[in-house]
């Protein structure tokens, strides 16, 4: 029978069928701690303990990112050439650590996705086109005017944004923002729900299904801002003492009875970018409504009373809505949890002393040019609804799972312990009808800006960040014949210069007329302003974002108009072959790569 090796040097030990416990040796029992009872005290043995503590202990190793696999990341559209993990950048070490981003502070010192693209068709140099318009159905309205009402072209899934090539940002891939006709403040039809009708104008809305909602194509994001809702097919104006039905003139008559059956129902109000396109406004808690039957106010799906009784909103009326808004940089200070009512009171001295934790980020806006229907879009993702405020809609749900405990249960503050719960000082919905102060429905909306709005979960979305179009939307939905009419202004139907004023006044609130913060001025301003003020941030952000990507190429000189041929390099991996020209492709890529993405034509 074989041997066992020798144990401490000395005595021999037959092999046995079950191994018998290591013995331990003499070192093992040395302390490894200087003291009265351990005379003996060796720093070299206690070294050699120690070491070999070290190397018997299990290597901690950090949990495994949790990655979907194939089927589903083909279910939800991905493409796998495009998707990052799919081929990973040799151009990265392996072994590269990555910095645990900070779920608690949006990200700084970040640029936008860049993406490798053949050169551009001739046919992208050419202006935008418009909407392609289809007759549908045309409509009388209440003062006896036909409205013609068209279908455009849809796209959903993501947030899409026209753009055009220009030879003037070669380091931007030569595609820059730009707008389609028509030219003005105006419903956005990219930015609708289906089954949506406008005129060509984009100021007309109907749809024959239930409730669908859209958004305009220009928000606000601090400040006070007002719109006109008219509505042009909804409750029918009752008839007179006489038995006429005179035509309406913006004038409630009657004693508050329908003539006949409504012609449709409508709503109207303000709208955040996670508000649902597939109901009405006011639905769940990105949403503000006012509704037509009895003038009720509609937040998170709950109506409640406040036109005065048997007053509701008919054909003809007309419904002013203004908004105002707090500074952004007080609103940073809110989302940031640097808000403290007793210092930040004023919202002028919080503006003028903006800075620190305050101090504005940089937008950052991760899109991709996409040729769909023979038009150029810009694909950005989109944000979504996030847990806390679903809880918030739906408390059964929350008792059954939510996971917060009492924070939870506290009231929207500006100084939740949530932070999509946070509201805005100060901020409030004031309604009009027929230029008659109706009261201020709503107070201290919630905040909108990263981290309280958060993007759709999905490859390649940055938590965080703002794309510079965060903010409230104006809004209206209809339903089964119902329509309407906006009007951004300047020439409203009844300005709101007195309006303001007369509201203000039956609040007791006393602005002052002086500073530069316009949330504090007496007179709202008309939408349509913020509409041009968009469109010079839109052009501003496209300057830098080429300086942006023009420097991280190492500021070339040469190759200005065309295209650069360290610009044409391509570090890591390409995805070869096409892909399929749909409007949810999209290649993520991380900030520091430049990828391909070949699109075929039609």
């Amino acid at each position: 029978m074989a041997e066992s090796p020798a144990l401490n040097g000395s005595s021999d030990q037959s092999l046995t069928t079950v191994p018998s416990k290591r013995l331990h040796e003499e070192t093992d029992q040395t302390s490894t701690v200087l003291s009265p009872l351990n005379p003996d005290f060796n720093t070299t043995t206690s070294s050699k303990q120690s070491r070999s503590t070290k190397e018997k202990t299990p290597m901690h190793r950090e949990p495994r990112e949790k990655k979907e696999s194939l089927k589903k990341r083909e279910a939800k559209g991905v493409s796998v050439q495009a998707d990052a993990r799919a081929t990973p950048d040799r151009s990265t070490p392996s072994n590269a650590k990555r910095k645990p981003a900070d779920k608690d502070q949006p990200p700084d010192s970040l640029s936008p996705l860049r993406y490798k693209l053949p050169p551009p068709k001739t046919s992208d140099y050419e202006f935008p086109r418009g909407p392609i318009y289809v007759p549908h159905h045309s409509i009388q309205s209440a003062n006896g005017r036909e409205i013609q009402f068209y279908e455009t072209t849809e796209q959903k899934g993501f947030r899409y944004v026209h753009c055009i090539a220009d030879p003037s940002f070669p380091s931007s891939l030569f595609y820059r923002q730009s707008e389609t006709e028509p030219f003005h403040p105006r419903m956005n039809f990219e930015d609708s729900s289906s089954h949506l009708f406008f005129d060509r104008d984009g100021t007309q809305v109907t749809t024959e299904k239930g409730f669908r909602m859209a958004r305009a194509n220009v928000g606000v994001r601090g400040g006070r801002w007002y719109w006109e809702c008219k509505i042009t097919s909804g409750i029918r104006t009752p008839p007179t003492q006489n038995g006429d039905v005179p035509q309406s003139n913006g004038v409630e008559t009657g004693t508050g009875q329908e003539s006949s059956e409504p012609r449709g129902h409508v709503r109207m109000g303000w709208a955040r970018r996670e508000a649902s396109l597939d109901a009405p406004v006011g639905f769940d808690a990105y949403s503000y409504g006012l509704r037509d039957v009895g003038g009720q106010q509609v937040h998170m799906s709950r109506p409640k009373d406040f036109f005065p009784p048997g007053e509701d909103i008919r054909e003809g009326d007309v419904i002013g809505l203004e908004i105002s808004l707090p500074s952004l940089a007080l609103h940073r200070r809110v989302v940031q949890g640097q808000y403290n009512p007793a210092v930040d009171s004023n919202d002028t001295t919080v503006a003028e002393e903006a800075g620190g934790a305050a101090a504005a980020p940089d937008i950052i806006r991760d899109k991709v040019p996409i040729r769909y229907k023979a038009h150029l879009y810009f694909e950005q993702f989109e944000y979504h609804s996030t847990k806390e405020l679903e809880e918030l809609l739906n408390p059964s749900l929350a008792a059954s799972t939510s996971t917060s405990g009492p924070a939870s249960a506290q009231e929207p503050n500006p100084s939740h312990p949530l932070v999509p719960l946070r509201t805005l000082p100060d901020s409030y919905i004031r309604i009009f009808k027929n230029g008659k102060a109706m009261g201020t429905p709503f107070e201290n909306l919630f905040a909108f800006l990263p981290l309280a709005s958060k993007p759709l979960a999905q490859t390649g979305a940055r938590d965080g960040l703002d794309d510079g179009m965060l903010g409230y939307f104006p809004a209206v939905s209809v339903f089964r014949g119902g329509a309407v009419e906006v009007n951004f202004g300047p020439d409203f139907w009844y300005p709101p210069s007195s309006s303001s004023s007369s509201v203000d006044k039956l609040n007791g609130e006393n602005h002052n007329e002086t500073g530069d913060d316009r949330s504090n001025s007496l007179r709202a301003r008309a939408v349509s302003e913020r509409y041009n003020e968009q469109i010079a941030e839109d052009v501003t952000y496209d300057i830098i974002d080429e300086v942006d990507f023009w420097l991280q190429d190492g500021a070339p000189s040469e190759g200005r108009n065309g295209i650069n041929d360290r610009l044409l390099s391509v570090r890591g991996p390409v995805a070869s072959g096409g892909r399929e020209e749909t409007p949810t492709s999209r290649g993520q890529q991380q900030a520091s790569e430049i990828k391909e993405i070949v699109q075929e034509d039609e």
